[in-house]
């Protein structure tokens, strides 16, 4: 697994949203979201408004958890349907390793051109890529729900995104 955030944006723009919910100075609004951060979604909904982008590559079985979270995130990913079939698979391609059997049977539908076997026999442990546009708040609900998860994956995840974000006053319960 690998976890980068490429960009946030929006920080000041929902302290704007804030304060015009107050009716006090934008100054004053840091304080005031420290307060509603870790409240019900209606209290933080100013965290929708800080977006973050991340460049995570990790299993298909891992990605059809993270599908959970598919509302208001977008995402793009390396598509298999364009790219599976322009070479052969090693195992850097999986999330530690397949069989070397299992690798030898995919890598000869490959090469005979047979797309369809292909996907279907690709193990769940292929390495995909995708380019996730989310915010605070979705990000604070992964972590609230997967914290505790059994897939080793998701605590990858969570240190990646804890440690690379910039406003973890936001996230301060978690750490």
């Amino acid at each position: 697994m690998e976890i980068k955030v490429l960009r946030e944006s929006g920080y000041e723009e929902a302290m704007l949203g804030l304060s015009l919910s107050f009716g006090k100075p934008v100054e004053d609004m840091p304080r005031v979201a420290e307060k509603l951060y870790d409240r019900d979604d209606s209290e933080s909904k100013f965290l929708r408004q800080i977006v973050v982008w991340l460049d995570i590559v990790g299993p298909r079985y891992w990605w059809q958890q993270f599908d959970t979270y598919s509302v208001g995130t977008p995402k793009q990913s390396s598509s298999t349907m364009h790219t599976i079939m322009k070479r052969e698979l090693d195992q850097s391609d999986f999330e530690q390793g397949v069989p070397n059997d299992l690798l030898f049977i995919v890598n000869n539908f490959i090469q005979l051109g047979d797309f369809n076997i292909v996907k279907r026999i690709l193990p769940e442990s292929f390495l995909q890529r995708r380019i996730v546009c989310t915010n605070y708040q979705v990000l604070r609900r992964i972590i609230r729900q997967r914290k505790n998860h059994k897939l080793p994956e998701w605590k990858e995840v969570i240190t990646g995104i804890l440690n690379q974000i910039e406003h973890k006053e936001f996230f301060a319960d978690f750490v």
